[in-house]
């Protein structure tokens, strides 16, 4: 069995329903078709990359939702917040025996491959990793063990995400390291950045 498992958030393609902030100034439709592309990109991503991987749904799996690649395992995300469906993503594969969990989203138009393979070669090292976003937040999660403290009570989508995850990391006494810095896209001006890399 793999000893690595890696999860993907992935919001259901439900027009008005993804990337709100960014269809505040796009509109619903081409903020659809935006999330569309950073799916495609997220999906050749991680298919190069050789372990068991979940894709976890907001609402519902798909009917014959397809991705060439092997290792591939749909569920769909519970909980009554974001920090309660993450938690209980990473107890579900901590309880089948991975022994290293990642969760990622599909929000990050530079995530590359090497990303994901360099903090899974960090947890041979670390407690948990940790690839933080420019605004705040963190756009790659991985851990050895469930530390549920770093999902309770958190301000999500807030810019004092990843220093509060860092604080509660301190206070466990649990060791940590950082992948490189990111971007997710979650304005117009954040699309604007990338959105050259795939046209």
């Amino acid at each position: 069995m793999n000893k690595t498992a890696l999860i993907v958030f992935q919001k259901n393609e439900i027009l008005g329903k993804v990337k709100t902030r960014l269809a505040s100034t796009v509109g619903h439709d081409e903020a659809l078709k935006i999330y569309q592309i950073l799916i495609a990109h997220t999906h050749r991503v991680i298919q190069s990359i050789v372990v068991d991987t979940y894709i976890f749904f907001s609402d519902y799996i798909p009917k014959n939702y397809e991705i060439q690649a092997s290792s591939f395992y749909f569920q769909v995300q519970n909980g009554k917040d974001l920090g309660d469906r993450m938690k209980n993503a990473f107890e579900f594969l901590f309880s089948k025996g991975y022994e290293r969990v990642l969760i990622i989203g599909t929000d990050c138009a530079t995530l590359e491959s090497t990303h994901i393979q360099k903090a899974i070669q960090k947890l041979d090292l670390v407690d948990v990793v940790i690839g933080p976003a420019e605004d705040g937040g963190y756009y790659l999660l991985g851990m050895n063990n469930l530390v549920p403290s770093l999902f309770s009570d958190m301000k999500w989508s807030t810019e004092d995400v990843l220093k509060e995850t860092i604080n509660r990391l301190t206070q466990e006494g649990l060791s940590y390291d950082n992948i490189e810095t990111l971007s997710d896209v979650d304005l117009e001006e954040d699309w604007d950045k990338v959105k050259m890399k795939f046209n």
